[in-house]
């Protein structure tokens, strides 16, 4: 199984603005250390970034959130939707990879974190979603403490693409192998 990280939305108008997303800080370091992890370990990362009328490439607000750790080498994708794979170059990226698993995190997580995981699994990647490091705002009808945990529950109850889909916490995913479970 060859795995890459894949980091979406984590950009300066969703999480340096005066109402920060759930549990920000923490989220920020946790996706730092899939990406440490994930560099000394020859993993590709890949950062999405979502632009719109309102986030428009190459502004400020588009931008990727000042804290991410961001290394030579790592790949970017723009997209316009919530999926990450729709009119973007994610696929064929991972396809020159030979990418079959993915591990994302990010921002939004009832919009491009699902959205995303979705497509990967319906595109026959298994995923691991990184359970501590996928945020999103409080809503009128529900917290974002809740919306994370809805889906760090729901989506890996989908079965019916026939690959894995798992919520494991940072800490689960860096965690070394052990050369007997290696094998």
């Amino acid at each position: 199984m060859k795995t890459a990280v894949v980091v979406i939305d984590v950009q300066r108008a969703y999480f340096e603005q005066d109402q920060q997303p759930f549990d920000a800080a923490a989220t920020i370091s946790n996706i730092n250390s899939l990406t440490e992890w994930a560099h000394a370990n020859a993993t590709p990362v890949v950062f999405v970034q979502h632009q719109s009328e309102t986030v428009t490439a190459g502004s400020d607000a588009w931008r990727l959130q000042q804290d991410l750790l961001v290394r030579q080498g790592d790949q970017f994708v723009q997209k316009c939707t919530p999926d990450a794979f729709q009119n973007t170059i994610l696929k064929p990226l991972l396809d020159q990879h030979d990418i079959d698993h993915l591990i994302v995190c990010g921002y939004a997580t009832e919009f491009c974190i699902d959205t995303t995981v979705r497509r990967a699994a319906e595109l026959g990647y298994s995923v691991d979603i990184a359970a501590d490091a996928h945020t999103t705002n409080d809503k009128a009808h529900s917290s974002a403490e809740f919306i994370r945990q809805h889906h760090n529950c729901t989506l890996p109850a989908i079965t019916s693409f026939g690959v894995a889909v798992r919520a494991l916490t940072t800490e689960e995913l860096t965690r070394p192998v052990a050369a007997s479970q290696a094998i």
